[in-house]
């Protein structure tokens, strides 16, 4: 005969009193037991064959400041639409936004999505709006009014269009999303018959009190039996963040190499970010697209780097006295100290070479943020990490160079192997691209290497070889954690960070 405790009998009494099969929630209520011993008491019913435990997971969803304003104005898109017909069906937009008195921040957003909806089109010559013929409500709208009425809604409990309609509406960032678990006990042909051949549960205490001995009431009680091995509720105890942990291991296995660490702020002059570095000051990689520039102010000061910016001046026009022919153009000092967010973290490398504290022999690196206008998709952000590093002494090769960058990948990243692919950046030569694979993952790009050429060295003082890489961190992580999207590294998924295990 199967016995049961006191919190297990009472749990399969809620259950089968509630029909057989209930929410955990449902069987506190009727209990009165508390949540953890309704779980603890679950686990071994669970395990001694007497109920089955589905989970169903709930996405509840609600209008946020924005849906609210939507729900009582009308979409940007529908306000448009409505402006529009009043002025005859066809406007110029300037019009139509004035006659619908939007917002400013929700005007593109009405035009995008009212030509998206095939409302209305617009004759981008004359910036002209006309409707067409398709201008029903749809379902985003129907579900926005539906939001307004009940408040609060189960997106499960939704037919396929309204479910279509709330991704919208969350993509539309209009939504305020809860993702919770429901848990269903269901009791089984088993624990019905041991429901029927159990007798009253003999009452059970965890201690003995000085009460229970002077009165001689422990003879009628039981003492309660620990099972250590038996289930417990999973709980998610605080972690650093995977990625972060990842980072420390990193630092923590170059400093053991012998590697010091380099640092530096966000906010760089194009000297050290592309001049120093032998760009010139019309490559791609200085524009707009390419580079983010600050607004204000515009301009930093290198006058601490005169000799530098000298020599560097010398070396973009003519080749100075570097054997090169130089970029052939009139250098501008004034370009020199624009000011932008650091595209790469090899900047950190230049002011290092530049410092009075460089060691020779020497080894440096960095863990640094970066930014770019990159198109975000599952290989590229536009805040992203990169680990730099340089070696500096005499009779360096690009064989010590391909050591390094072969430990990185194998020993830091978990890499199966490694390969090299021949490369061009305006700063090194040769140039080397680091590709690394690992079995079911495939093959990742890291980043790029290579030696410095003498057009970056001299200038700034440096009169042997100094070996350089500048890797995609983000993407060892991916490689290490098996991702393959870097977008999830920075994910507010709690469920999948609670099941990345520490690295």
């Amino acid at each position: 005969m199967i016995e049961l405790r006191e919190a297990e009998r009472k749990t399969l009494l809620a259950i089968q009193r509630l029909g057989g099969s209930t929410s955990v929630k449902q069987v506190i209520n009727g209990t009165g037991l508390s949540d953890a011993a309704i779980m603890r008491a679950t686990l071994v019913l669970k395990e001694k064959k007497l109920v089955q435990m589905q989970e169903e997971r709930q996405t509840a969803i609600e209008l946020n400041a924005e849906g609210k304003i939507h729900a009582k104005k009308g979409l940007p898109e529908r306000r448009m639409l409505n402006a529009l017909k009043q002025l005859g069906g066809k406007a110029s937009v300037e019009r139509v936004v004035a006659k619908a008195d939007l917002e400013k921040s929700f005007i593109p957003i009405a035009l995008g999505w009212i030509q998206r909806k095939k409302w209305a089109a617009l004759d981008s010559k004359t910036n002209t709006l006309h409707t067409l013929e398709k201008t029903e409500h749809e379902n985003d709208e129907k579900l926005l009014e539906l939001l307004s009425e009940k408040g609060k809604i189960t997106v499960e409990d939704l037919n396929k269009e309204f479910k279509e309609a709330a991704q919208v509406l969350k993509k539309r960032k209009l939504l305020n999303v809860e993702e919770k678990t429901n848990r269903i006990l269901e009791i089984t042909d088993t624990g019905k018959t041991a429901l029927k051949k159990e007798k009253k549960a003999v009452e059970e205490v965890t201690q003995l009190t000085p009460e229970l001995i002077i009165t001689g009431k422990w003879r009628k009680l039981k003492l309660q039996e620990y099972n250590i091995e038996a289930p417990v509720a999973k709980t998610w105890s605080g972690k650093k963040h995977p990625y972060l942990q990842f980072l420390d291991e990193v630092r923590t296995k170059l400093v053991a190499l012998g590697f010091k660490e380099m640092t530096g702020t966000f906010v760089e002059t194009s000297f050290f970010n592309f001049d120093a570095l032998y760009t010139p000051q019309g490559h791609p990689a200085r524009e707009l697209s390419s580079a983010y520039y600050v607004k204000s102010p515009k301009y930093g000061s290198v006058n601490m780097y005169k000799h530098a910016l000298a020599n560097v001046k010398k070396t973009h026009e003519n080749g100075w006295k570097t054997e090169s022919s130089g970029w052939g153009y009139k250098y501008s000092t004034q370009e020199a100290g624009r000011l932008i967010l650091r595209s790469h973290t090899t900047c950190l490398s230049a002011r290092t070479l530049l410092s009075r504290n460089l060691e020779i022999p020497g080894m440096y690196f960095s863990v640094g943020q970066c930014y770019r206008p990159e198109v975000l998709d599952k290989t590229h952000l536009i805040e992203f990490n990169q680990v730099e590093g340089i070696v500096v002494d005499k009779d360096l090769t690009l064989r010590d160079l391909l050591g390094v960058l072969q430990k990185f990948a194998i020993d830091i990243a978990g890499a199966d192997r490694a390969k090299f692919v021949p490369d061009y950046f305006p700063f090194t030569e040769p140039s080397v691209e680091l590709r690394a694979y690992k079995k079911g993952y495939g093959w990742i790009e890291f980043g790029g290497s290579g030696i410095f050429r003498p057009e970056v060295t001299l200038p700034l003082g440096i009169e042997v070889p100094v070996l350089a890489w500048g890797l995609g961190i983000d993407r060892l992580f991916m490689l290490k954690a098996r991702i393959d999207d870097i977008r999830q590294i920075f994910s507010l998924d709690l469920d999948w960070l609670r099941r990345q295990e520490m690295i």
